[in-house]
């Protein structure tokens, strides 16, 4: 793929705050995208940046292979997460997604494996501290992304099919497990939100060959980070992924704007890429090299680009 023909994907959260704050220098930029489209499969979309024409491996098949799985073995991405029981629902809150040090992932890797022992599931942990549950034979499932569920309900985002009892039972068990862990005491002690679950999804084998990739990645997202962690925008530029948990306005995202987005702007500006497109929820807005550039906007609040 020549470099002038190359896009940039970056995926941020939209939801780490309470409140949304301005972030300037983003808004600035935003006053060239063009108006958001749905894109409920984002991960496909930003696979095909790096992978054009490739199809989309299972999340945690590629996540096993990068951490030495067999290929053919079957398993399913762990997602920590923060859910909250009320009279008549369970809710994932917005924030409920929750990110593990690699320690954290460590002991709780460690502890699950000692505590649920036999040929039953495992969990090691992968590239970026993703967690991943391993299991002897494949189950007929179908799950759901936490990150798709955030804010609402979970009834209806629980795995369904014929081996769905089986799966669903083990994530009682994890909750059981969890309810008084020693790492939850340790998050509580520090302020941050216990676990009170493990969120099994992304199932699927470990591919027969690793996908041909044309161009890098950064984050911890549970496929990217399979691929490769690159530290800061690279040079010369070329198609890329980066996956952040921050939220613009947040006390982290000045660090994200110097190393990935100022300088991939740089390089839209210059000619040296095509595109930048940046995606929130299930919202993405492409910004283009040209001389449409809507010098005449006014910046608006970087959340209004990708509310529905």
């Amino acid at each position: 793929m020549g470099c002038r023909l190359s896009t940039v994907y970056i995926r941020f959260s939209a939801h780490g705050l309470d409140v949304p704050r301005r972030s300037p220098w983003f808004e600035r930029l935003l006053l060239h995208a063009d108006p958001a489209v749905r894109t409920p499969g984002w991960r496909g979309e930003a696979f095909q940046v790096i992978a054009p024409g490739t199809p989309l491996p299972p999340v945690a098949g590629a996540a096993l292979a990068a951490a030495g799985g067999a290929p053919g073995e079957w398993s399913c991405i762990a997602s920590p997460v923060h859910c909250v029981a009320g009279m008549t629902a369970v809710t994932l809150p917005r924030n409920g997604c929750l990110t593990l040090e690699p320690e954290e992932a460590g002991a709780l890797a460690f502890g699950f494996n000692r505590t649920f022992t036999g040929a039953g599931p495992r969990l090691i942990v992968g590239r970026g501290a993703v967690m991943i549950c391993t299991f002897a034979q494949a189950l007929e499932v179908e799950t759901h992304d936490p990150q798709a569920v955030a804010g609402g309900d979970v009834f209806g985002f629980q795995p369904v099919g014929r081996d769905a009892p089986r799966m669903r039972r083990l994530m009682s068990e994890m909750e059981m497990w969890l309810f008084e862990h020693e790492i939850n005491r340790a998050r509580g002690a520090a302020g941050r939100l216990p676990i009170t679950g493990l969120w099994l999804w992304g199932q699927g084998a470990v591919p027969a060959a690793p996908p041909m990739l044309t161009g890098w990645t950064a984050g911890r997202d549970s496929l990217f980070a399979a691929f490769g962690d690159a530290a800061e925008f690279p040079s010369p530029a070329v198609a890329g992924v980066l996956v952040s948990e921050d939220t613009p306005g947040s006390d982290a995202w000045p660090e994200v704007e110097r190393r990935w987005l100022a300088p991939a702007a740089a390089a839209l500006r210059a000619g040296r890429l095509r595109r930048l497109e940046f995606c929130a929820g299930d919202l993405r807005v492409r910004v283009s090299r040209g001389p449409h550039f809507r010098i005449w906007r006014r910046p608006r609040p970087w959340w209004e680009h990708f509310s529905g």
